[in-house]
């Protein structure tokens, strides 16, 4: 599928002049929106610190659970906020510190004799800096002898410039909480045991001091990431003001939004390549299998920037003026279009979350090789984003827009290159 691809989202076309529906006050509540996903990302953040907290203190059954829990607790409202990416510079560049993926684990801690090691493409992919006070990295020796937030962010994150190097964000902590799937595509999640956390003769996996040291300091610095862009959404915060400072160019930055992570990056990166290649290390949440919640909530999050609304953590609701208001100026039913289309695909997503958590069918078990449910229900999914850009594509030419580019993918663009 081809779509609009130049790069200058400054340079818009004005829209037609719309008397109902304030442009500023559209941009104004998807700034709101924002601000409150990147809020509830930070107190969710918070509340998964003080239970990784309470794991270290007392490693047991219960406390790994708890912190389990909050890791999963987090994911929902910041898989809402991937919506604000690509159409936004200061977010899309600080992404990649809350939520790279893939990462090769085996910078970071222990991992099976299947993982393999080294390798041309990433000699430090199995570096364990865990086990390691010591380390020798793009040619240069690392004492790692304390293992800090600035350790992390500074010397370990995309060493050498690898970008599979993931040292911190939201996957390198799920890889501490649960450890290595090594079910394939059977059923379950990884199952590192609270034990690897208990200091002394119990310990398993070796350096249980320095792995609760690595899992503090990546939480926190989590945290400290997540308060940064909190404060960017902010009144007076720099993406807020970016963002508002043209209404044209604020509506160009919300279907940028909406495209790219409909197309190219959810229904193609994340997970028609990963169908194509019956592939669970594509799974984007691989380690706890929660990845048919980091899609569901994908998809939700694309849904609230069109309707203008947010459903917050506290079951409070952010709304106001909304793309949905500034389309059904024009047309009604084109409006109509583009709410049926999410919420086809939301149905879509849906089915996916019901069959991992109502029916034990998890999304790596989807991804099998000739399994013709697994591969309907994803392909569900794709096919919705997939449908529901072709309906934001009309939508800018109604507006009038222009200059806008929607990230692609091999998956969906030319099949044959992800072979080769």
């Amino acid at each position: 599928m081809k779509f609009l691809t130049t790069s200058a989202l400054a340079l818009c076309i004005a829209a037609p002049a719309l008397a109902g529906t304030d442009k500023a006050a559209v941009v104004e509540t998807y700034a709101n929106i924002a601000q409150a996903g990147y809020e509830d990302s930070l107190s969710t953040a918070k509340a998964l610190k003080d239970a990784v907290a309470a794991l270290i203190a007392a490693p047991s059954e219960d406390t790994l659970a708890g912190a389990r829990e909050a890791w999963l607790a987090a994911r929902n409202p910041y898989q809402q906020t991937e919506v604000f990416r690509f159409g936004n510079p200061i977010v899309d560049e600080w992404e990649g510190k809350v939520n790279a993926w893939p990462l090769d684990e085996g910078l970071i801690d222990y991992v099976d004799e299947s993982y393999g090691g080294a390798s041309d493409e990433n000699p430090f992919a199995a570096s364990n800096v865990i086990a390691n006070p010591t380390l020798e990295l793009a040619g240069q020796e690392v004492d790692a002898t304390l293992i800090t937030p600035e350790l992390i962010a500074d010397t370990l994150n995309e060493a050498d410039g690898i970008e599979t190097n993931v040292a911190r964000g939201y996957h390198a902590i799920e890889f501490l909480l649960w450890g290595q799937d090594l079910n394939g595509t059977e059923p379950g999640a990884g199952e590192r045991p609270y034990t690897d956390y208990v200091v002394g003769d119990e310990c398993t996996g070796g350096n249980c001091d320095r792995r609760a040291a690595y899992l503090t300091s990546v939480t926190q610095l989590l945290v400290s990431d997540l308060e940064e862009m909190a404060a960017n959404w902010a009144e007076d915060g720099a993406a807020r003001e970016e963002v508002s400072a043209n209404a044209d160019a604020g509506i160009v930055a919300m279907l940028t939004g909406m495209g790219s992570l409909s197309y190219g990056e959810q229904a193609g990166e994340r997970m028609r390549l990963g169908l194509m290649l019956n592939d669970p290390e594509e799974e984007h949440d691989c380690f706890s299998d929660n990845t048919h919640n980091s899609h569901f909530y994908d998809g939700k999050g694309i849904q609230n920037v069109y309707l203008g609304s947010y459903t917050r953590v506290d079951g409070s609701t952010v709304e106001g003026p909304s793309l949905s208001d500034l389309v059904s100026e024009t047309s009604p039913e084109l409006d109509a279009e583009m709410k049926g289309k999410l919420d086809a695909t939301m149905t879509a997503l849906g089915a996916i979350k019901t069959a991992a958590e109502e029916e034990g069918f998890a999304y790596d078990q989807m991804l099998e090789a000739g399994n013709e449910k697994g591969e309907a229900l994803i392909m569900g999914g794709v096919n919705g984003l997939i449908d529901q850009t072709r309906t934001i594509e009309r939508i800018v030419t109604t507006l009038e827009l222009d200059n806008l580019e929607f990230e692609g993918s091999d998956s969906l663009d030319n099949p044959n290159a992800v072979f080769q």
